[in-house]
């Protein structure tokens, strides 16, 4: 489903509402975004993309905050950043968020939470061969990378960068997740997907924010395995900002 905006059809060109839709999709695509980062992605001037946020933002499908910063922060003000709404993510998938809520809420209930976290892992492994697969092909270097890839596939719109130093790794980001609104009541949902990841990459991996816990991406730091040196756990600064650690 594409986001249209409040105003009637008849009264939003449509090369002006498909733009609107790229300014959009471009910040579900790669996470909270300055001006000129959407500017660069969609290919217009950054005075026309901060007209459409305008829109987009009295519409209640994005919003203004300030960047989140990893690790030690540089002087200055932080830089502004859009990111969508709970509003805006669902103008991009018809949810049954309820429907779900309700039936992990049952299985809960009348099987335990043991029960509920069988069902998060039996989730993932529904998933793991095409995972595997992906990951397997990939590089000692590149897993991370493919990975991300095998995400995206899925509808995850996920990324894989270097951590910021002194930070020995990578991270990985979730831009978009189809269950983020049942992840928040449901949080074993989260810890089984870490879970699984620690198991396709080989190596301990943390969970340092959520879209389920209010942040602007799902992100997972995946530690450099060296087998002379231990591995580097992410700074207590990195720790703090994200709010859902494995």
């Amino acid at each position: 489903m594409k986001y249209t905006g409040e105003a009637p059809q008849e009264e939003l060109a449509t090369g002006e509402r498909s733009t609107r839709n790229r300014v959009a999709r471009s910040i579900l695509d790669h996470g909270p975004s300055t001006v000129a980062v959407l500017a660069k992605h969609v290919g217009l001037t950054q005075a026309a993309v901060r007209r459409h946020l305008d829109a987009l933002v009295t519409d209640g499908v994005v919003e203004a905050r300030e960047q989140r910063v990893y690790g030690a922060r540089t002087r200055g003000r932080p830089a502004k950043v859009f990111a969508l709404t709970d509003c805006g993510r669902d103008a991009f998938d018809q949810s049954y968020d309820k429907l779900a809520a309700d039936a992990l809420r049952w299985i809960a209930e009348t099987a335990g939470d043991e029960a509920l976290v069988a069902f998060a892992r039996a989730r993932m492994a529904a998933q793991a061969e095409t995972y595997r697969a992906a990951v397997e092909a990939a590089g000692p270097e590149e897993r991370t990378q493919a990975l991300a890839r095998a995400l995206s596939a899925d509808g995850y719109a996920a990324t894989a960068r270097s951590a910021p130093a002194p930070q020995q790794g990578e991270q990985l980001c979730q831009h978009h997740c189809p269950v983020a609104h049942v992840a928040e009541q449901f949080p074993q949902l989260c810890e089984a997907e870490t879970e699984f990841f620690s198991s396709l990459l080989g190596t301990h991996v943390q969970r340092l924010a959520t879209l389920a816990h209010g942040d602007g991406v799902c992100t997972t730091f995946v530690p450099r395995s060296s087998p002379a040196a231990p591995q580097t756990t992410p700074t207590a600064s990195a720790s703090k900002a994200g709010r859902n650690p494995a």
